[in-house]
Order: C-alpha cells, then structure tokens, then sequence
C-alpha cells in the first residue's frame, strides 16, 4: 500500500497538462493489481455479507493488491540495479480502464448469483437492489483512503531518506528510513493508540457490564446467585451474570413438560466483581455451589463463559428440562469485554478461569463418597469452549476426568479440538472429522451427525458442535498464505461450492465473516440451538428421555443473547 517515489514504478512524474491526475498520482501496476483483488473478494465465502463488511473486504482487499503491485515493481527495479522505471504508456492505461470496467460489470454479475446462493443455502434474504451501489460506495472510499494513506507514509519515508543521505549512502539510507517508521508504527500502536483505545473500550463495556435491566429483578430463591443468603452480591454478577441467573425454565414448565413435580434448578455464578482475582472469583461460584446444596443434585455443570460472562441459554435450559431441575450449573465471569476482543486481549484469563473453575469445583467433588457424587459435566461456547478445554490436556484427560462435555463453535486455538481434527480418522473431513472411530467423541454440525460412524459410542461421551459455515471455528493466521482442508475437500451442507481459497483475500473475507457470524438462522454460521437437545441426550442419555421428547424441547430452546 506504500507508494514511495523509491518504490514505484514509473519515473518521477513530469508536470504536464497531457497526463490524467490518476496517472501522475498512481502506479499502473499497483492499479492493475489492486483491481484484480477487488475481483477477489467479490468471490464467495462461508456467509452471507451486508453491503457495508462487503464494501470493507473489497476495499482491504484492493489496498493490499494496490501495494503488492508497487512492491513487485521496487523489488524487480532492486534487483536490476535501476532508479526508475519507465512509465506505462497510455495505451496501456486505456486498455487498463477498459478491462476494468468489464471485468466490474462481468464481476457484479456473478457476485449477484453467488450471494444468492450463499443467501439461499443458509435461509438468508436475498439482497436489495440498492444494496449494491452502496457496497460500491463503501469500497470506493474506504480503498481511496487506504491507499492515500499510504501514500503519506511513502512521503514521509523520502523525506527521512533525503536527510539521511547527507550522512549515509542512499541505500542504507532508504533501510534507516522504513525500519525507523516501522519502529514509530510500533511505538504508536503499542503505546498510545493501544491505551487510548483500550481504555475507551475498557470504559464502555464496563458501563454496559454494570447496567440493570428491569426484566431481570433480583432472584427471591436462594438457589439462584444474587438471591437471599447468596455469597455474591446481585450488582456484583455482571449483566450477563443476572441474565442468567434470571432466565431458565420454572419449576411449573419444567413439570408440565416432564409431567411429575419437579425440582427448581440451581444457577450459581460469581461476577467479576464479586471476588479479587480469577481464583478467588472460582472459589467463591464454587462455595456458592455448595451453599446452594447443588453437590446432592443429579448432575453439575461447569459453564465457561465468554468474554462478556455469556453463556449459551440452550445449554444450560436443555439439561434442566432433560433432568426435570435436579442440576446445578456452576459459571464465572472473567472479563466484560465482547467475546472477539476478549480473545485477543483475555485469552489467557478464559484459559486461567475456565482452570481455576472447573478444578475448585472438581475439588468439592472428589471429596465426597463415589456413590453420593453427582455426575460432573462441561460446557462452553466459543471462547467458553476454548477455556473449558482448559483444565485437561487432552481428550483422555477430559473422559477421566468428567461424566460429559459439549463444546459448542470451538476456536482455532482449542488445544484439544485441534488434536483431534489434525488426527482425525482417513477419509473424514475437516469440517465433520471422524477421531477413533467415534469411540468417546463426536462432531456433528447437525443432529443426525451425532451417529457417526456406525461404531459403538463408550462413555463418556464428548460433543463438538460446529456447523460448516461458522467462521469462528475455521479462522486462522494460517489463511493467509495457506489453504486449508475444509476448502479442499468436500465442502459442508451450507458451504457455497464455488468458494475458492485466494491467498490474502480469503483471510480478509473470512475475517469479516465472523462480523456477521450470528446474523443467520440457527444451524449455521455461529448459531447453535435447537441441536443442543440432542447432543445432550446423547452425551447423557437421561434415565426415561426419549427421541420424542427430544423434538418436543427443541423448539423450546432459546438464545436471545449474544456474546
């Protein structure tokens, strides 16, 4: 994106009236290239894009194409010993902006049909007609300013080259001059940009993190967090916190749908607040858990939760129906920060949390005699899969270690969900891996998937659910210059076909993906629901649960909020 007179390709321009302002002001290759990767990222990818994240892919994507053409031109002009070289002629420049302009139109045409399909496959309404002028808008001008952008800092760097070859020779001058702005860069965005943004962000979550919703009152039942006798304080859970503490099935639907009396279920959680530190905050869920008597019921659930202390509704309502309230859910918040930015800026206080939780719970339960435990499960969705995964190191220490697991949308950085797909059985896809025959874990991006392969399931039993669309799970640096197996082999039920792995472009069309990752219907991209019922009932097998129930709670099942 940097176009410096030491790096781009034509000579020093002449001041004349014959040449175009686009001439003198850009390179030919640079254009060439940038258009080309416009192209690029109109192609396909996992989801269905609005005109605005379309209009920024577009545009990253043309920038990058922009200044990987001037660098192609420095570097062959470097190896050839040469100051300059010589402008395009016009000719080239006519055929240039007529190939572009119906390469566009060819282009737009395509792009047309193709988020069709995307739209169709995952039930997403087609695009307006005035949609795609506004996607033009947006690239157009976001482009312009990425490469203007860059252009400044090409300014700059001649200038740091000119003063610096009154001391050194030109070329060591010219290295000075990009490590030192390199450097500046990097000082910058270390230092003040980073704490000026991250004190912002900190500023605003942390407000919405302390706000009170009328809907969500303060529990009255000491088996709920928050409520009488309860050792954490209802302002001190956090506003995820006290929506989930607030929500799930009541003693009489729970009875209705089991058809005998029931029992209310437990929901302990400590807030960010309501302790110092990741250990004192487990501790202290964990005591809750023991105040509530939730170690005399049935089963108990650690929940990871995501960056805000969001835990997926579904989750945890299809296991109170599925044992008709004898469970205990146990969960901690770590951080108010969305799930996303938490990932990268607390992704190792979802690890430390998900660890320090799960192991003060474990502690409880070991202590007691094997035949009074209750069965201990876990869950997590997304960055709550990745911390669930925490406290284990691999798969058989998972199944040693607890009665069940269902890891929902896990991440890329999942450290046992990438051993297991990396060493998943021959002739299974990346996207629905097989691992072991099926032994002890399953994939399943719809519920069917839940039996395969045909082999027997022992117990315990492990659950990912990842459906072939979600972005969240097929993210990785690794896109940028690699194509990854879930391209190369059979594509998934909700995966365009005509999607194509482009080096850069598809890291930057799946990066705006996950943007739009929960904005489709569930069973695809990064909505998981309904299908949470029946990998549960396979996980546990409930005593008296049937398939008939399990379509029966389905519909049921809910997950207004996000992370």
């Amino acid at each position: 994106m940097t176009d410096t007179r030491e790096i781009v390709e034509e000579a020093p321009p002449q001041r004349s009236a014959k040449k175009s302002w686009w001439v003198r002001h850009y390179t030919f290759t640079g254009t060439a290239l940038g258009l080309v990767f416009v192209w690029f990222s109109l192609t396909p990818s996992l989801l269905p894009r609005g005109p605005l994240f379309q209009g920024l892919v577009s545009a990253g994507a043309g920038a990058f194409g922009y200044g990987l053409g001037v660098f192609v031109v420095w570097l062959v002009r470097y190896m050839r010993s040469k100051d300059s070289s010589p402008p395009a002629p016009r000719t080239a420049w006519i055929a240039l902006v007529i190939i572009g302009v119906i390469g566009q139109l060819w282009m737009m045409i395509y792009f047309d049909r193709w988020q069709d399909e995307v739209r169709d496959l995952d039930g997403v309404a087609r695009l307006g007609f005035w949609d795609y002028p506004l996607t033009a808008v947006v690239s157009i001008v976001v482009l312009f300013a990425l490469v203007e952008i860059g252009q400044l800092i090409g300014k700059l760097i001649r200038f740091l080259t000119r003063q610096l070859e009154r001391v050194a020779p030109p070329r060591v001058s010219g290295v000075v001059a990009v490590g030192l702005i390199l450097a500046l860069f990097i000082a910058l965005l270390n230092g003040v940009v980073v704490r000026f943004a991250m004190k912002t962000i900190n500023s605003t979550f942390s407000a919405v993190n302390d706000e009170t919703d009328p809907d969500f009152p303060a529990p009255t039942s000491p088996l709920r967090s928050g409520g009488p006798g309860s050792l954490a304080s209802w302002e001190s859970l956090g506003h995820q916190g006290r929506v989930f503490v607030s929500a799930g099935p009541t003693v009489e639907e729970l009875t209705a749908f089991n058809g005998r009396p029931a029992l209310e279920p437990i929901r302990a959680y400590a807030g960010l607040h309501s302790a110092n530190g990741i250990k004192a905050t487990a501790a202290l869920a964990a005591r809750e858990l023991q105040r509530m008597g939730g170690l005399q019921r049935e089963v108990v659930a650690v929940a990871t939760t995501t960056g805000t202390g969001w835990i997926n509704e579904a989750e945890a309502s299809a296991l109170e129906y599925m044992f008709n309230g004898d469970t205990a859910i146990v969960s901690m918040q770590y951080s108010f920060l969305p799930s996303w930015l938490s990932f990268l800026v607390d992704k190792e206080n979802a690890r430390q949390a998900g660890q320090a939780l799960f192991e003060a719970v474990d502690e409880l339960i070991r202590v007691m005699p094997p035949a009074q435990r209750p069965r201990l499960v876990v869950f997590g969705e997304s960055l709550g899969s990745f911390g669930g995964e925490a406290p284990f190191l691999a798969l058989n220490n998972l199944i040693a270690r607890t009665d069940g697991a269902l890891f929902s949308g896990p991440t890329f950085n999942n450290t046992i969900w990438t051993q297991l797909t990396h060493n998943r059985d021959p002739d299974s896809p990346m996207w629905l891996p097989i691992y072991d025959k099926g032994e002890n874990v399953r994939f399943a991006a719809r519920a069917e998937n839940l039996d395969r392969p045909d082999d027997p399931w022992g117990h315990p039993r492990v659950v990912y659910l990842q459906h072939a669309s979600d972005p969240i799970s097929w993210w990785s640096p690794d896109l940028l210059f690699t194509e990854p197996d879930w391209l190369k082999e059979p594509r998934g039920y909700d995966v365009s076909g005509r999607m194509q792995w482009i080096p850069v472009v598809t890291f930057l069309q799946v990066s705006a993906d996950m943007a739009v990752a929960v904005d489709v219907p569930d069973g695809h991209g990064h909505v998981y629901i309904k299908d949470v019922a029946d990998a549960w009932a396979a996980i546990l097998e409930p005593p008296g649960w049937t398939p008939e129930k399990t379509e029966k709670l389905r519909p049921l099942l809910t997950n207004d909020e996000n992370a």
